[in-house]
């Protein structure tokens, strides 16, 4: 926990792939992990809530949003949603929204829970976008900007299922391992 609270970039298992992330507070790592992955500003990253509670503080969510959520969280989805005060500018579109998860997996819910508040999380992957499914893979691909690697085992990668719930009305950006029939 010492290595979010302090800066540090990490990967860690959730119960899609393996994510990288950071403290969603700390602007110097969010640049670091844009570094880390060659990816433009302009394309924000996903964060993880450690509950449905969670997610109310960092984004406007509605009676729709909130009933849909209950039903599938913890789950492999991730929201887009109107985010709130509390998300740092860097991390929201220009239509000041955010992809919010709550994974079912308990180390990544544990990290959000230890550091009080969310982590930034995006796919471990190669820069072709395979992603990686071996932490210690992993640990040598991405060497010296990583600082931790917690090795969850091995985890057959899939993306999560993307879902916007903006305006009240789902709809499904990217088909993942959520079932998509749920949420229709």
């Amino acid at each position: 926990m010492e290595v979010l609270a302090e800066g540090g970039i990490i990967a860690y298992p959730t119960d899609t792939c393996y994510g990288i992330g950071c403290d969603l507070f700390n602007k110097k790592a969010i640049e670091r992990v844009y570094q880390l992955k060659k990816r433009p500003l302009s394309k924000p990253f996903s964060f993880i809530c450690g509950d449905l509670k969670n997610i109310s503080e960092y984004a406007k969510v509605t009676n729709f949003a909130y009933k849909t959520m209950r039903r599938l969280l913890p789950g492999p989805y991730t929201f887009i949603l109107e985010g709130s005060r509390l998300v740092p500018k860097i991390m929201l579109t220009r239509r000041k929204t955010a992809g919010i998860r709550v994974p079912d997996h308990a180390i990544c819910l544990r990290l959000v829970q230890l550091l009080g508040h969310p982590i930034i999380t995006t796919s471990a992957s190669r820069e072709d976008g395979t992603i990686m499914s071996d932490p210690y893979d992993i640990a040598e691909y991405y060497k010296p900007p990583l600082d931790l690697v917690i090795d969850g085992g091995i985890i057959v990668p899939e993306p999560s299922s993307i879902i916007s719930l903006i305006d009240d009305t789902p709809e499904v950006l990217r088909e993942g391992k959520g079932k998509i029939s749920e949420v229709l």
